[in-house]
């Protein structure tokens, strides 16, 4: 359903190959779902990217220009440390490039997500990625440069020159990295081979989007349906079981078929997670991840442990999505259709008017700034044809947010509206408090903005629901949406150190490998054992679906932020200014401070077991409510 795409704090040479190593990504606090193609007929509804770059013409001739500044970057080497002016004199000319870098990438990269079959478009991402490898190389000295200086000398320059403060946490950064940061050449041959090291998702996504010969199926009223990943996400939350049961049994079945192709693409990028994680002198590749940012490994270590421990919560829901479903049994494929139907519409501008309403409670800063991102044209809303699916919210500093939407007129649409809106809002606050070099927020606070919308909207929706039947309707959606964003996410971080672990082992990765490991999990989360929820070994393929392996140790940061938002949701809602405030100032932080320091200091642990366990408690909470209700009506 969602995902965000970041700017990336570029400092050190890698980080700069990797701006433009990514499209972004299509996944989800659930799943990337999506939608049925429909026209894009009005303009307001198709964002305007002429903010960004009039013509493709000028995206070409802007390329051209940055290419030619790469020798200029280069030319720096060796002059940070003459005194605290040419430090920052070097730090302003690569800040300035990275700044121009960002408006090419994300002009790139959306035209690709709006229309994959383009061709051009595929070209303008490719030469981004190559152009981010040739400025991570021309800068590859200087994380090293900075660390030869040392603390100290470096700590007086910042003294001594106040235009230094915008780059001091970069600057403090490098040195913490120190133990970490590889030899001059090495860091540009690394940057210079970025590219193909992490290529193997762009080809998956090409394979699945774009090469698989998909089967079409027939439906009970005699339409065809081309089983892709549109039609298979609409057809496995129909309401008729056995339309369900045919679409996860042709659509797994010829997903089976690139199971080999499918695992060698993953085991690669596995194999260059683990390899760069040796080469940089960490104990593992998820230690690696989440040093990045200075988050401890017992926040993805405690996150798992609790998720297990919480099992017989995620068993109690599945009984209860029996008991509403009223189904004799429990298949893995009755996990998506809607506990309860409501017939009720939810366009485009009952979207707007819900984030405006449910958000309210952030204040008026944040409701005016909503409300006037709206009246922009920074959306693509509606699916087409070759749009990818899923949603995100990407940004260049100083312009605005771009949203990618597929809206259906659902439920489930607004609650993804709302979500990017809350990245879309965090990226207009940091931007308005932070400057460029500390605007950029880590994807480990990033889904907290979103989450905490989404927990807002659920309790303005019960809160104003027209009937009991209504009522459930939205504490069900509340319940799917712990359910994906905590358990399923944490299947998925699970599923990601196995095949880490096994690699680092020194074990052999395959398709065929990676099938049992995903189907162990999935068994286990989903009570098979237990006679909870059956689940079809054919499924177990649903591995090759999930994009976002291809991005390691992301997904986690769902799981761990939906924990931090049910926090700040409800100090927001019972606590008044004060508490409205101290959530709001993590939003205008930006990346002025290691995420995991920042929500620790606004009361929020998650190297702890406390915030799994409060969460889980409101999803107990949730369920004894609808329970409730249920037994009310009978």
């Amino acid at each position: 359903m969602t995902t965000t795409a970041f700017r990336a704090r570029l400092f050190g040479a890698a980080a700069v190959a990797l701006l433009g190593a990514f499209a972004p990504l299509a996944a989800s606090a659930q799943d990337a779902k999506p939608a049925a193609a429909a026209p894009q007929a009005d303009p307001a509804h198709v964002w305007d990217l002429t903010t960004l770059f009039k013509t493709e013409a000028d995206w070409e001739a802007e390329r051209k220009a940055i290419a030619a500044e790469v020798p200029k970057l280069a030319a720096l080497k060796g002059t940070l440390g003459k005194d605290a002016a040419s430090m920052r004199a070097a730090l302003d000319a690569i800040s300035a490039v990275r700044q121009r870098m960002e408006r090419l990438s994300v002009y790139a990269s959306t035209q690709f997500s709006t229309d994959a079959r383009d061709t051009k478009a595929q070209e303008r991402s490719n030469l981004v990625r190559q152009l981010g490898a040739d400025i991570g190389s021309a800068v590859a000295w200087l994380s090293p440069e900075i660390q030869a200086i040392g603390d100290a000398k470096v700590e007086s320059f910042i003294k001594a020159d106040k235009g230094l403060a915008k780059h001091a946490f970069a600057l403090r950064d490098a040195i913490r990295e120190k133990p970490h940061t590889l030899s001059q050449d090495t860091e540009a041959a690394l940057a210079a081979v970025g590219p193909a090291m992490y290529n193997a998702g762009t080809t998956n996504q090409l394979l699945t989007s774009s090469d698989i010969d998909w089967p079409s199926v027939k439906l009970p009223d005699g339409k065809e349906v081309k089983l892709n990943q549109i039609g298979y996400s609409r057809l496995r939350d129909d309401p008729d079981r056995a339309v369900r049961k045919m679409a996860f049994d042709t659509f797994w079945k010829k997903y089976a078929q690139y199971t080999n192709t499918n695992g060698s693409l993953l085991s690669n990028r596995i194999q260059a997670g683990v390899a760069m994680a040796k080469l940089r002198n960490y104990k593992s590749a998820v230690g690696a991840s989440l040093a990045q940012n200075d988050i401890p490994e017992e926040v993805y270590r405690t996150l798992v442990a609790e998720a297990n421990k919480a099992l017989p919560t995620l068993h109690r829901y599945l009984k209860l999505r029996q008991r509403l479903l009223n189904l004799p049994d429990l298949h893995y494929y009755d996990i998506y259709p809607t506990l309860v139907s409501i017939d009720r519409k939810f366009g485009i501008e009952e979207a707007k008017a819900l984030t405006l309403a449910s958000t309210k409670p952030l204040g008026p800063e944040y409701g005016q700034m909503l409300e006037d991102a709206l009246k922009g044209r920074w959306m693509h809303v509606y699916p087409a044809e070759g749009k990818r699916p899923g949603a995100y919210q990407t940004s260049v500093y100083g312009v605005h947010p771009f949203v990618f939407l597929n809206h259906q007129d659902t439920f489930d649409s607004v609650s993804t509206f709302t979500h990017e809106w809350g990245h879309g809002l965090h990226t207009k606050l940091a931007d308005k408090n932070q400057p460029f070099e500390t605007a950029d927020y880590s994807l480990f606070v990033a889904e907290v903005a979103s989450t905490v919308n989404e927990m807002l909207l659920a309790d303005h929706m019960v809160e104003n629901a027209r009937s009991k039947e209504e009522q459930v309707f939205y504490l069900g959606h509340l319940l799917d949406t712990l359910r994906g964003t905590f358990f399923r996410q944490t299947m998925f971080a699970e599923f990601e150190l196995a095949t880490h672990d096994a690699m680092e082992r020194g074990e052999a990765l395959s398709g065929k490998k990676m099938t049992e490991i995903y189907c162990d999990l999935l068994k286990r989360y989903h009570g098979d054992a237990q006679g909870v929820m059956k689940i079809d070994p054919a499924y177990c393929a649903e591995w090759q679906m999930v994009s976002h392996f291809y991005r390691p140790f992301y997904v986690y940061q769902y799981a761990t932020s939906i924990a931090a938002a049910a926090y700040f949701a409800d100090q927001v809602e019972k606590g008044g200014e004060k508490a409205r405030e101290n959530y709001l100032d993590v939003l205008r932080a930006g990346g002025s401070v290691y995420p995991y320091q920042l929500l620790k200091q606004r009361g929020v642990d998650l190297a702890t077991p406390v915030p799994y366990q409060a969460l889980i408690k409101r999803m107990n909470d949730t369920m004894d409510q609808i329970e409730k209700l249920l037994d009310k009506k009978a």
